[in-house]
């Protein structure tokens, strides 16, 4: 079992096996502790024993086993916390359901979400710890998306772990308004997922669609929730329109898996079915917008991809469209990664000078992003200002911890030089 198979099981199965933990036990810290153990003692069987037929369900075992241990060793009172059998399908299965009362809840991760969406926490705390706990992304990769550095991150999601546990909260389905309430962390959460799926900050993969596969699945089960919710909806149509284009964006593997950037993607190869799919949401939304106007950063965003999904070519996009979209999304948010997209789509409508004029300013507000560097060297590039492009392309390469990305970045830069030489 190599380092690479065990991270693979953690980030597929932790969550899961997590929930299933603190449904049975009641207690966050306990389960957490227990599985961490459980995993600790996988990456040393495994490799003598070999892998076992199901890792979850030997993971829920050996965790339970480790739950128990502690029980006793911190003397709990067993009719306080009893120590349940463990059932014999979840035993086999591992991925068996904990249903509420009334089926309310079909994923058990999405019932650790809504423990970790509490109002006791920051919406923004919430998301943080449901990322790293219950989706399994790494401190690096959320600290990336949350604009802040990895100790701060962790450091928060530490606190907002100490908060559930110290108050003691109820692991239970809420209802009516504090359901809603606690679906749009939930919504925040799903949405980051996506993100951090499609952007990962760090590893050797361009792309996790794994992980953006999970923030879609989530999206779901809370639309399920709560049907004709619009931030859900403008949620799921802007994640299934990007989506759509996953089997365009890469080419190759490991090593030689490469990005493939909008304009030289194969559009035969995207799922129309998933643009249809959200521009009907996207239409409906927009509907229930007009009897009753709420503008959503997310329908924006939707609006934008909708774009890009319906341009028949590269050359067919409606720039200029985009660009007043993205003017308008940041007068709602504020947003300096909107910004920086918004200054992409101004210099693909006005040319390159309007770009950079637009990415003044934000160094200060994106001081670790690689995307700022790397957006700037290439409207540099397209000016005709080699020099400084090619000094973007260095800041740009030493911060980006994404292989596939930092190859990209790499060939870019070398193919400028050529083209100076």
């Amino acid at each position: 079992m190599t380092a690479a198979e065990v991270e693979r099981v953690w980030r597929d199965e932790w969550g899961r096996v997590l929930a299933l933990l603190v449904a049975q036990y009641r207690r966050l810290d306990l389960a957490e502790d227990a599985l961490a153990d459980a995993f600790e003692a996988a990456s040393r069987t495994w490799p003598v024993t070999g892998v076992p037929d199901n890792p979850p369900a030997w993971l829920l075992t050996a965790a339970r086993r480790r739950a128990v241990d502690r029980l006793r060793a911190e003397a709990v009172a067993v009719r306080k916390h009893p120590l349940l059998v463990v059932d014999a399908e979840v035993q086999e299965r591992a991925h068996a359901v904990l249903a509420d009362p009334g089926d309310l809840v079909p994923d058990e991760r999405l019932r650790l979400l809504l423990l970790c969406a509490h109002p006791a926490l920051a919406p923004e705390a919430a998301c943080a710890l449901s990322l790293r706990l219950v989706l399994g992304v790494s401190t690096e990769d959320i600290a990336r998306l949350f604009l802040t550095t990895t100790p701060t991150l962790a450091a928060r999601v530490t606190r907002a772990k100490r908060k559930l546990v110290q108050a003691g909260v109820a692991l239970r389905v809420p209802d009516g308004t504090e359901l809603a309430d606690r679906v749009g962390t939930v919504a925040s959460v799903a949405y980051l997922a996506f993100t951090a799926g499609y952007a990962p900050g760090s590893g050797p993969d361009p792309v996790r669609l794994d992980l953006a596969a999970e923030g879609i699945q989530l999206a779901r089960v809370a639309s399920d929730l709560l049907p004709g919710h619009r931030l859900l909806q403008a949620l799921l149509a802007l994640m299934l329109l990007q989506h759509s284009r996953r089997d365009a964006r890469v080419t190759g593997s490991g090593e030689d898996a490469a990005l493939v950037l909008l304009p030289d993607q194969d559009r035969s190869r995207w799922h129309h079915d998933e643009i249809a799919e959200g521009l009907g949401l996207l239409g409906t939304l927009l509907e229930a917008d007009a009897a009753e106007p709420r503008v959503h950063e997310l329908t924006l965003q939707a609006l934008i991809a909708a774009e890009h999904a319906t341009a028949a070519t590269a050359e067919d996009t409606r720039w200029d469209r985009i660009a007043e979209t993205y003017a308008e999304l940041e007068r709602l948010t504020g947003s300096p990664v909107v910004r920086l997209n918004r200054a992409v789509a101004v210099a693909e409508d006005e040319g390159p000078a309007a770009g950079l004029l637009l990415l003044e300013g934000l160094d200060a507000r994106l001081p670790v992003s690689h995307r700022l560097p790397a957006t700037r060297a290439a409207l540099l590039a397209r000016s005709g200002r080699g020099r400084e492009a090619a000094a973007a392309y260095d800041v740009a390469i030493e911060r980006c911890g994404n292989g596939a990305e930092r190859r990209h970045l790499e060939a870019e830069r070398a193919a400028l030089l050529e083209g100076r030489s």
